[in-house]
């Protein structure tokens, strides 16, 4: 049966250093138990005899030797944390819990690199600043929360005649800097898991009749859908649904339309239960043993 194990692609290289170093210590435990397991016994006519006892070990499953796993987190207000009560980084905390509880993770460092009003074109430049591209070099995971201000940049300047037609318009534009921002991405590290959050639509308090924000929410998202399928190991997590169909109060209080810690916590469930669905590594030591053994 194959391990199960969070960011798998990431963890090939330790994977396969676990497993150089359970073939040294095999290796030294047969040699140890050819040399000293040889005994004498005597048996009930009082002859002698030599017995040679050894026991082939199962392999250490990875699970065994846990890591600390590095996140990076890039994007706008919902990495910064925008409306988190406790100013720690709005789903980070939530998420890190859910994952120190896992066996194979001793501990989740999570970095933010999140800005409050960033749109795609504006993370694209600071995609080039070295902090954030060492960070994402040796990242398990990046996690990006990118899009709801290129659709509030649209707002501010047609609100006296808003239209489908200039967010059609827009979205041409946001898919190439999407492609962009995940190229680069992927550029600066080739394994790690990349995870695109969705939009949600918090403008129902204050553009109640432009009813149309949800059906535009909902081909962005189609755009990001898109995007990621283009690479591998990236995976799309929406979250329009979790401030949609709820009567729960999850957006801030002071400007309904951030998340409030609820809005957050809610968040980080969603991406990790994306994480856990795709835990399946094809690096178990199981699976390379099995490998080099054809």
């Amino acid at each position: 049966m194959q391990e199960r194990t969070f960011f798998p692609a990431k963890r090939k290289v330790r994977a396969l250093k676990l497993k150089v170093t359970c073939l040294f210590f095999c290796a030294m435990f047969f040699l140890s138990a050819c040399s000293d397991a040889r005994w004498v016994d005597q048996d009930s006519n009082g002859l002698h005899k030599s017995r040679i006892s050894m026991e082939m070990k199962e392999a250490v499953p990875v699970s065994f030797f846990p890591d600390p796993v590095q996140i990076v987190s890039i994007g706008d207000s919902l990495t910064q944390g925008v409306g988190d009560s406790t100013n720690q980084g709005g789903y980070l905390p939530y998420l890190r819990k859910k994952l120190e509880k896992e066996p194979e993770v001793t501990a989740a460092y999570m970095i933010n690199h999140g800005k409050r009003g960033n749109r795609t074109d504006q993370l694209l430049t600071r995609l080039d600043g070295e902090k954030m591209k060492e960070d994402i070099q040796n990242a398990e995971c990046i996690i990006i929360t990118i899009g709801g201000n290129d659709v509030i940049k649209i707002v501010r300047d047609h609100i006296s005649n808003l239209t489908m037609d200039q967010f059609t318009q827009a979205k041409t534009g946001y898919k190439e800097r999407l492609i962009k921002i995940m190229d680069k991405v992927r550029l600066y590290n080739q394994d790690a898991d990349i995870y695109l959050v969705g939009l949600y639509n918090p403008f129902s308090n204050w553009l109640s009749n432009f009813r149309e924000l949800d059906t535009i929410m909902y081909e962005w998202d189609g755009i990001s859908r898109e995007v990621v399928t283009n690479y591998s190991n990236a995976y799309f997590i929406e979250i329009g649904d979790i401030f949609k169909n709820t009567q729960e109060d999850l957006l801030f209080d002071e400007d309904l339309f951030h998340p409030n810690d609820r809005g957050y916590e809610m968040i980080a469930s969603r991406i990790y239960g994306t994480m856990e669905s795709n835990r399946f590594g094809e690096n178990s030591l199981e699976a390379s043993a099995k490998k080099d053994e054809e």
